[in-house]
């Protein structure tokens, strides 16, 4: 019989705890000692204490940032700053109110905060960073409207500088050496497409030949995609696994891979193939590798000209294809190829650049990306929903006791269990625990560093390397994170109120953290806890079987047979399904080593495959040729195959049926693309 005691807590040893040393960012962490050490060196030189919110802005506008393109990181930056202008002063004045009016509506605004990680990663950071706004302004609170002002104003200001640094002077582009180590794929492809159209030529290669071939181009190739396979990983981690770029990574590299086992077994065909096929394979070869070096050079420009040569590319190959004879298996292996060329090319379209704009680069109405993520989410099924709620329930006394207890510090008992808390209990657990250790160690750091710098600018001058130091390590683990972070934090109080003490801020930050970590974790324990499954796969066929069950409500509809209710409920179960199967992925992404890597990239290439059918399917309603009366019959028919297909998929199957003969509208091909890659991601999870 097992011992009780065995269970009694959960295994450290099994804990999500990442440390990650590739992760080290010297450009970022200089950005971020820039933004802060200036304006607190300036808050001394002047003496104004209001540059201290300053500092503070800049500090978390750096955190804020998200990554990628700067057409897409201006907006979320800019947003922060003035949301996070008007929540300074609103629950400042708020707070003055006293708690019979500040307390609901804080904890109303904590709730929402939580909540807006529905709308994806760059939001869930915003929403993290303003709980911590809210929180110290609902317990500084602001006497007047002058006060609120000019606290607003420097907030701006701090958040102003950072973005300063972070677009002008200083610019960082996190996702870049992801971009080009998958682009390098490509590059390795199109040498393997060049040397195997050179053997195309020779009147007489040898066994010898295509032996090197093989040797050399094969490993290159295969070398290109684990080195990656590793960077796109490392990235993830410390960026999120479910923004636009993360999609675009993990289908490229699964599209780079079988493109890849498709040019294997089309060079074995053609080391035995007939003079006639080898010149058709020649003229095809030679078209498809200028494809691989745009789509390359692409996704490192983000280039939206790349979208139409390759099209007009890939239109050459598929031409050139009818002069192979149907049914024939070089035929249908170079079909197959091409269709990852098409898989490959759509992620280069402008819709693909940028989330919330349609495939001609227009922008889908703001009411629609609002509406749509709220109403599949406000369901108890929903795990973001369940955690705002965990979160705005359990924070409710913490903030009420900060009201009554007029401590200089309390804050950090709301704050740490508002930043620990997450949607899953081992999530929590692990933040807890590096949280609590990581403070506890940086306090000492704080301590030891307030012996050393004991006037006002000495303490600015040290707030430099201890911010380049915490930001360094950002992203290579939390707990190195936190213990970098604490100092910097107690010497940025200390210099709003000196003479309080060092070991005495040290402490109190020390003792309400690691209370707020326990009530996160025993919250996270005890309400509408959501149990992680062990395994990824069952999560993954439950998201694929929802969006079978819209595939065919969307068919349905255009066939007059089911109705718009239905639709609705259909959709808003594979939204559901598809935000669960993300947060387990996420959870997934934390967990150290490589034993599960591969079912991890085969479920991340399902997430962003479903997404993707998602978005065709909503297309379908729009069609106008689809609508018409003689379409019905291809309708029929492609529903049927397309739930015959998701299903068998659901259930663990890989063997799909035929597609449907004839000539297919385009957008239902692309579905069937999205059902292909599905199917390939599907044998590595199995």
């Amino acid at each position: 019989m097992r011992s009780a005691s065995r269970f009694a807590a959960p295994d450290l040893a099994r804990l999500p705890i990442v440390v990650n040393p590739r992760a080290i960012s010297l450009s970022e962490a200089t950005r971020a000692g820039l933004s802060v050490a200036v304006i607190i060196a300036l808050s001394q030189y002047l003496a104004l204490p209001a540059l201290r919110e300053a500092a503070l802005a800049a500090l978390l506008t750096c955190l804020c940032d998200p990554g990628g393109p700067i057409r897409r990181r201006v907006p979320v930056l800019v947003s922060f700053a003035l949301i996070g202008a008007a929540v300074t002063a609103g629950f400042g004045l708020l707070r003055e109110l006293g708690p019979v009016v500040a307390l609901p509506l804080g904890v109303f605004g904590l709730f929402c905060s939580s909540f807006v990680r529905i709308y994806g990663q760059a939001p869930l950071q915003v929403g993290a960073l303003l709980s911590t706004v809210q929180i110290l302004s609902l317990d500084r609170g602001d006497p007047s409207l002058r006060q609120a002002g000019i606290l607003a104003g420097a907030f701006v200001g701090g958040a102003a500088w950072a973005i300063l640094l972070t677009m002008v002077i200083w610019r960082v582009y996190p996702f870049l050496p992801a971009r080009r180590a998958v682009a390098e794929i490509y590059r390795r492809l199109s040498q393997l497409v060049g040397d195997l159209q050179a053997l195309m030529r020779a009147p007489a290669a040898s066994d010898a030949d295509w032996t090197a071939h093989a040797r050399i181009h094969r490993r290159a190739a295969r070398d290109a995609i684990e080195a990656a396979q590793t960077m796109v990983m490392d990235t993830l981690r410390s960026r999120g696994g479910t923004s636009n770029r993360s999609a675009q990574a993990v289908i490229r590299i699964e599209t780079a891979e079988q493109i890849f086992g498709g040019l294997i077994a089309l060079s074995d065909l053609l080391e035995q193939g007939l003079p006639a096929e080898r010149r058709i394979a020649e003229r095809v070869l030679r078209r498809m590798r200028p494809v691989l070096l745009i789509l390359a050079r692409g996704m490192i420009t983000d280039d939206p000209d790349v979208a139409g040569r390759a099209n007009r590319a890939i239109d050459a190959v598929e031409a050139d294809l009818r002069d192979l004879p149907a049914g024939t298996p070089l035929r249908a292996v170079t079909e197959r190829i091409t269709d990852r060329l098409r898989i490959a090319h759509t992620l280069a379209v402008p819709a693909n650049l940028a989330p919330g704009i349609d495939a001609a680069g227009r922008s889908i109405p703001l009411r629609q990306r609002v509406i749509r993520p709220l109403a599949a989410n406000l369901d108890w099924k929903s795990a973001a929903l369940r955690h705002a709620l965990r979160t705005a329930v359990t924070a409710a006394g913490p903030l009420a006791f900060t009201m009554v207890w007029f401590n200089p510090y309390d804050h950090w008992l709301t704050i740490t269990l508002v930043a620990t808390m997450q949607p899953f209990f081992s999530l929590t657990y692990t933040r807890a625990i590096e949280r609590v250790l990581g403070t506890a160690a940086g306090g000492l750091v704080a301590a030891g560093v307030g012996l050393v710098c004991t006037t006002p600018l000495s303490i600015a001058a040290a707030m430099f390397p201890l911010a380049m130091l915490a930001f360094a390590v950002r992203t290579v683990s939390f707990g190195l994170f936190m213990m970098a972070l604490t100092p910097l934090v107690v010497l940025l109080v200390e210099t709003g109120a000196p003479g309080a003490g060092e070991w005495t801020i040290a402490g109190f930050r020390a003792a309400f953290t690691t209370i707020g970590g326990m009530l996160a974790v025993a919250a996270n324990f005890l309400l509408w806890p959501s149990r992680e499954p062990d395994l990824l796969a069952p999560e993954v066929k439950k998201a694929i079987l929802a969006h079978a069950g819209y595939a065919e409500a969307g068919f349905s509809l255009l066939l007059g047979e089911t109705s718009q209710t239905a639709l609705d409920q259909a959709r808003r179960a594979a939204g559901v399904s598809t935000n669960s199967l993300e947060a387990l992925i996420t959870r997934a992404l934390l967990e150290p080593g490589k034993k599960r890597r591969d079912a991890l990239e085969a479920a991340m290439v399902v997430d962003a495959a479903l997404r993707r059918c998602a978005g065709r399917l909503a297309t379908l309603q729009h069609d106008p040729v689809l609508a018409t009366a003689g379409a019905a019959r291809m309708l029929r028919t492609w529903r049927d195959w397309t739930g015959a297909a998701m299903r068998t998929l659901a259930s663990g199957g890989t063997d799909l049926p035929g597609r449907p003969d004839g000539e297919a509208h385009d957008a239902l091909t692309r579905i069937a693309r999205q059902v292909d890659l599905l199917a390939g991601a599907m044998g590595r999870l199995n």
